[in-house]
């Protein structure tokens, strides 16, 4: 779900990225958006970064490896009047076009705005700067590159709405995490252990204090780095849970998720940078009292560490200890 190209005024960047709470799951609603009547091919689409400005070519990627397909070589037996696939011509890091014009499509017939909205996500190549959202224009342009010519046109831009908003709900989600576990896991441990309802409202009144100039504690904000787009490689996660699906239906009955997100993130540490990897499912769940559709993000650290299984570990386990142990029901009477 995640469509990242970098701003006009960093054309040198060249790394790409990529989004009520239920066990993990984070309920994110798409209310007083335009439905997209005939299904969101976005759903189905990996993200994308784009430099939108033909004056600054996409540079190669620097981490590319020598032996990467998708790496052009100078050898005299590369030469081929062959044309390119579709794959060779994506960028590795997520699978999406590098360049996508603002130009109209050939045979399209209704107008799409070409203004690119910037999101709240920091860049990690840049102390300022912010990733910017592809305009409707340039989703329209991407969606036929890679294939969909039955892209309504009409629809492009409410897809281009709901696209944005699952995104700032995803990087709100994964701001949490980092805000509980950037100080090592201790302190991520006495913010767990009561809950996740405390610490949605712990996280809240930091915030308050910040913005009021309070003695809140300033934190280096985490950062993304880049994303890549896995639709077709379910999560294990996603696996043991349609597992469990078909065997309670009952109760775990639930539809396999559309989409898949790999985001790395910066974590800012107080030894340095790390970066961290988050997984996010992406499920749709019947259509809200209004009409509007409904989207599931489950989004967690990966585990590539021991330290990113503990964090997921306390994170359930503080909140089920918290129920279990009454401490809903004390705070409750305290009121």
């Amino acid at each position: 779900m995640g469509w990242f190209w970098a701003s006009n005024t960093s054309p040198t960047a060249n790394e790409y990225i990529q989004g009520a709470e239920r066990q993990g799951l984070g309920l994110l609603r798409s209310d007083n958006l335009p439905a997209c009547e005939a299904g969101c091919p976005i759903r189905t689409v990996p993200g994308q970064n784009k430099n939108d400005t033909q004056q600054h070519p996409a540079p190669s990627c620097p981490v590319r490896a020598k032996d990467d397909p998708f790496n052009p070589t100078s050898s005299p037996d590369t030469a081929t009047s062959q044309p390119q696939s579709t794959l060779s011509r994506l960028n590795p890091l997520n699978y999406m076009f590098a360049s996508i014009p603002q130009s109209r499509a050939p045979n399209q017939t209704v107008d799409l705005s070409v203004e690119r909205e910037v999101s709240s996500i920091p860049r990690a190549d840049s102390s300022s700067s912010r990733w910017e959202y592809p305009s409707p224009q340039q989703m329209y342009n991407a969606l036929l590159r890679k294939g969909y010519s039955d892209t309504p046109q009409d629809a492009v831009e409410a897809m281009v709405a709901v696209h944005n908003f699952l995104n700032e709900g995803a990087w709100e989600e994964i701001v949490g995490w980092e805000r509980t576990f950037a100080g090592g896991l201790w302190k991520g441990w006495l913010r767990c252990k009561r809950g996740d309802l405390n610490l949605l409202r712990e996280e809240h009144r930091e915030e308050r204090e910040m913005g009021s100039g309070g003695e809140g504690e300033p934190r280096a904000e985490p950062r993304l780095v880049r994303f890549m787009g896995r639709p077709q490689e379910r999560t294990p996660k996603a696996t043991i849970l349609q597992a469990l699906g078909w065997v309670y239906p009952a109760k775990f009955g639930t539809s396999p998720p559309f989409d898949r997100h790999d985001w790395y993130v910066q974590r800012q540490t107080s030894s340095g940078p790390k970066e961290v990897r988050y997984v996010i499912d992406y499920y749709s769940g019947p259509p809200g009292p209004d009409g509007e559709p409904v989207f599931y993000l489950d989004i967690r650290p990966a585990i590539d560490t021991p330290t990113a299984a503990i964090e997921r570990m306390m994170r359930w386990g503080g909140d089920v200890w918290w129920r279990a142990s009454g401490g809903a029901a004390r705070e409750s009477e305290k009121k």
